[in-house]
Parts: structure tokens; sequence; C-alpha cells
């Protein structure tokens, strides 16, 4: 602005004493996003015969409190419409590092509006039979076409198990991962889990696993609770069990650091062998009567009277509670051998996963 005008002496003032010091030359400029800027005025200065640069405290500077009491008493009626011009201009382009920088730079934002969309092809070829010049591309787009309809300006594809899912774009797919990945039902899955996820929900893009295995990759949590695996692999030991929900493991989860909002500080789980269908209750304290009316009310009235239980050696799981009830519905308790007490190795196993995704879902 004093270039402009033709002024060749000029006295500076500011309340940044990190950007008055950087011009004097006394600090450095080490952010990259300030090198351009820093570089672009020391020319200027160099254009002006007498420069001052001088510091002021922000408590001193009087320009605020008189641009600040300026809009205090401005008061406009509600009938009285104001027009606030908003101007915003680039001095140097922030990702601009070159030396040769000039004075008037502008700023050019690029929009790509023709961007190829996957679903485009299809539609053409639905709509108007019109297939690409490509002649590999036009096999395929024939090919597959077979699978999608087009009604009311909306593409669909129809699954395998005869539901039509609504076909996405790139960026409509992307706010679908973030709301099915981390959101307030979101279990912070990846791959083809959260692909059946998504599917369920009635969505479809071409490149759905691959997006969702990157996303995961780049989630903050899941990059924080992520396992460590320290054990060398080695043969794994299938349990034997002959149908759905004929043996069940019994274990809870160690305290929890903090109580919940209602004052649940254990969870009792219980993992069907078979499917490896697992139910979990939250509780306040775990005693016999609680672990009792767990397996008659969440296994036993809603999957039936399982073969056997297996648990481990407490006194919670191990008493006349339990005797009791395994006399009345006639099934099998199962107690871990004394030398290797958490045998239930399935139990401990989806422990494990509960926690963790309890952990993404509510701390760092």
């Amino acid at each position: 602005m004093a270039l402009e005008i033709g002024c060749k002496d000029l006295d500076i003032y500011g309340d940044a004493k990190l950007i008055i010091n950087q011009l004097l030359g006394e600090y450095e400029v080490k952010e990259e996003s300030l090198m351009p800027y820093h570089k672009l005025a020391s020319r200027c200065l160099q254009k002006l015969d007498s420069v001052f640069l001088g510091h002021i405290p922000r408590s001193a500077n009087k320009m605020d409190d008189a641009l600040a009491n300026l809009a205090a008493t401005l008061a406009l009626g509600a009938s009285i419409p104001s027009l606030v011009p908003i101007c915003k201009r680039w001095v140097v382009l922030p990702e601009e590092e070159d030396d040769d920088l000039t004075e008037d730079v502008n700023a050019i934002s690029v929009y790509v509006i023709n961007k190829e969309d996957w679903r485009q092809p299809i539609i053409d070829y639905l709509e108007h039979k019109k297939l690409p010049n490509d002649p590999r591309h036009k096999t395929e787009v024939r090919r597959r076409s077979a699978r999608f309809i087009y009604y009311k300006g909306i593409l669909y594809r129809r699954s395998f198990n005869g539901l039509w899912l609504r076909c996405l774009d790139e960026d409509e797919g992307l706010h679908t991962m973030e709301e099915a990945h981390a959101s307030i039902c979101g279990a912070h899955q990846s791959g083809p889990k959260l692909c059946d996820r998504i599917k369920r929900m009635g969505y479809y893009w071409l490149t759905m696993v691959q997006d969702y295995m990157e996303y995961a990759k780049k989630c903050d949590a899941c990059q924080f609770h992520g396992n460590f695996i320290h054990q060398p692999p080695e043969v794994l030991h299938p349990t034997i069990a002959s149908w759905p929900f004929e043996a069940w493991g019994l274990d809870v989860v160690r305290p929890l650091p903090t109580k919940s909002s209602a004052g649940h500080l254990f969870i009792l789980a219980g993992t069907d062998y078979f499917s490896k269908w697992a139910k979990a209750v939250p509780l306040r304290e775990v005693k016999k009567e609680n672990v009792a009316d767990f397996v008659r009310t969440h296994i036993i009235y809603r999957y039936g009277v399982p073969r056997y239980i297996i648990t481990e050696n407490g006194k919670k799981f191990y008493n006349k509670l339990m005797d009791a009830l395994m006399e009345k519905f006639k099934f099998v308790q199962r107690n871990s051998s004394m030398y290797n007490a958490p045998a239930n190795g399935l139990a401990e196993a989806f422990n494990k996963t509960l926690c963790n995704l309890l952990k993404k879902m509510v701390s760092k």
C-alpha cells in the first residue's frame, strides 16, 4: 500500500513480536508457510528509502481498542439492512517457495468439474444405449449393466441376496465410510466387515473393500489401539462343538478404569463355541445371583439349554445357585483346572476384542 501511493519513508508498528523481529533479522523464519511472505516483505522494504519497525505490546495497541469501541457503538435496527463486503486476496501463493516471487501474484483455485464418474457409462447405456469407444470398456459396461437399474435419476445395483443398493460417487462414499466406521453405531471395523455393513445399509460403489482398508489405516483410534502381536505363529487349536449353542464360555472382563454413567464397573460375557456368537451385559458388581440370572435369562431362555458351560473356579461361577440351575435344566458345568485357571481362551479372546472396541469409542 505504501509503494502504491509513492511513500518512501515509513514507520511500521505491530503487536506481533515474532513478525517484527523476523523482519529485523533478529529471529530466524522456520515456519515454511511464512517463508514466502517474509521474502516478499523483505523485498518491499528494500524499495523504501527509510523504514522503522517497532513493536508495541498488544495491551497498548490503541487501534484494536478503537475498532472495538466503534463496533460497540454501531446499533442498527432490525429492519435496516447492512451490507458487509468480504474481500480475500492472496499476496503470494501459500504453497509457493520460489525465490523469484513478485508482488502481484494471483491465486487460482481449480475445481475438476468434469471428473469421471464410474456410474456415468452405465447410466448412458441404460438410458440411451450409448457405449464407450474403447472396445474393452464397451464389453465391460455391457456385461456389468445387467445388474443395474436407473430409476428416477438414481442408479441401483442388485446384490446377491436380491436387495437393491444405491450407487454412490466418491464424495458420498467417503461420507458413508465416516458414518459407518466411527459414528455413534460404528465399531471401527475395516475391510470386508465394513463392506458388509455398508451393503446392509443399502449402498454400493466399485472400490468398496479397498477404500475401507485405506480409510481404516488413516483412522487415529484404529492405529492407536491396534494389536501388537509379539508371539510367534503356531498351529491353531480348534474348539470342538457339534451344533450351535451347544457349549458356552463365561468370563468377566477385568474392572474398568472408571465407572460408567450408570455405575457399571464389570462386564459379564458369554461366547458360543460353535458360531462364536457373543453376549455381554454390564454389571455394577459380579455376584453369584448375577451370573445365574445371566445364564437363565440371556442363554437358556433365548438360545435354548446348552449341553455344557465352561467357567473358571471363582465363587461367582462355582456355587450352589449354579448347581441348582444345572439340576433344573440338565446341563453340565465344566471348570478350568487349578493349574491353568484362565484356560477359557475363546472367552478371553472376545474380552480382548470387546475392550479394544470400547477403547476406540470412548477414550484414547
